[in-house]
């Protein structure tokens, strides 16, 4: 990845959700053409029209959700003379420049640190780009660093500066199209939450020297590196607590008793349940009955698929033993992670080549043992369909 695409996403990073940053890898560096329906490539401009379309549909999409689960769209109208207390409340409390402020403590330290760690004088990057080990490049000192990437990219200090230049305007425009959404939707929540009375003694507080100090300041504070490092401290204590009483969560689960399916129905039940759902009984014993199939068809599949697997023994006994090296390979390793003698750069070429041979043999073998099951499953629905 380019330097400015990275720096990108790490000031992208700053901002927005985890999990738009959770792909396993990095795509290739290749101009993706999306086909038209006509068959042909299409241009930028509509490839960028299409995706501005998905975006907008997904958040449609996630609107009608929230709205659905936390009935928003149902809540009734608020008194204007409250929401206008709770307007007041809201404005000093998001005040002009308040997102990017609070941003300020990410963008100033984050987003400096994500740029050193996937600039060009990372270990990491140096790494990919010498093939030199990134343990001994960090041995190097920084300006033995520094030297190294400016062979690489002699303009990359003037790169990094005017990519720093142009992505915190962006982002600060950005925040400052949020801060009115985020005031609106707080003032709607605040005049639902508080008192007329109580919004009043707020907006008389934040009037204060105090309480504007307190209101400039609280949501900056949220992005307080103290802050974010305190919670992060705290993941494992809240972790551990969940881990240690698994046992006897599941204990406490174990008592109820197990989810009824369709074909665990009586007639009766299937009966009450036609009425309940405004369907007819046929229908349900039908479903019900899919999962319900006659003994003699399943023993006839377990019996033909008995034979197959016979078969599938036979052909795969000359790979039984590789399977069990192969095995036997694995739980060595899993039980000395840290020898150096199962690291395979350390194996000579004839025993690495054997090892590799046994382990194809087995996955080949075992490979055959499924296909042949499957096959056995299927000439038996063909002998005897379920009804």
């Amino acid at each position: 990845m380019s330097s400015w695409k990275m720096m990108l996403l790490a000031g992208a990073m700053a901002f927005a959700p985890a999990q738009a940053f959770a792909a396993p890898e990095e795509a290739p560096e290749a101009e993706i053409v999306a086909p038209a329906e006509d068959g042909h490539a299409m241009s930028d401009e509509a490839m960028t029209v299409d995706a501005k379309a998905r975006m907008q549909k997904e958040i449609d999409a996630a609107i009608a959700m929230i709205e659905k689960i936390f009935g928003t769209d149902k809540l009734p109208p608020i008194a204007p003379a409250q929401l206008a207390l709770a307007q007041a409340t809201t404005t000093a409390l998001v005040p002009p420049g308040s997102l990017e402020k609070m941003l300020d403590n990410l963008y100033g330290k984050l987003f400096k640190g994500l740029m050193d760690e996937f600039g060009g004088t990372s270990d990491v990057m140096l790494s990919i780009k010498t093939g030199v080990d990134s343990e001994k490049i960090a041995a190097l000192d920084d300006k033995s660093k520094a030297a190294v990437a400016d062979m690489f990219d002699p303009a990359r200090q003037q790169r990094e500066d005017q990519i720093t230049q142009i992505a915190k305007p962006l982002i600060s425009e950005i925040l400052s199209d949020l801060e009115g959404p985020m005031r609106n939707g707080l003032a709607h929540a605040y005049a639902r939450k508080f008192s007329a009375d109580q919004l009043s003694q707020m907006n008389g507080f934040f009037a204060t020297p105090a309480g504007g100090a307190f209101a400039s300041e609280w949501m900056a504070l949220q992005a307080d590196p103290e802050v974010m490092l305190a919670m992060i401290k705290a993941v494992p204590p809240l972790m551990n607590k969940f881990i240690d009483r698994g046992p006897e969560i599941e204990g406490q689960l174990k008592d109820l008793p197990k989810e009824k399916q369709l074909a665990d129905l009586s007639d009766p039940e299937l009966a009450k349940l036609a009425k309940l759902m405004k369907v007819s009984v046929k229908e349900l014993k039908e479903h019900r009955d899919q999962w319900d199939a006659p003994v003699e068809v399943a023993t006839e599949a377990v019996e033909a698929a008995d034979a197959a697997a016979d078969a599938a023994d036979d052909a795969s006994t000359e790979a039984a033993a590789a399977a069990d090296a192969a095995q036997a390979a694995a739980d060595a390793t899993e039980a000395a992670m840290n020898d150096p003698a199962h690291d395979r750069a350390n194996w000579s070429d004839a025993d690495r080549q054997r090892v590799e041979q046994l382990e194809e043999a087995a996955n080949a073998a075992s490979s055959a043992a499924y296909d042949a099951e499957e096959q056995a499953v299927a000439n038996a629905r063909k002998k005897t369909p379920p009804q």
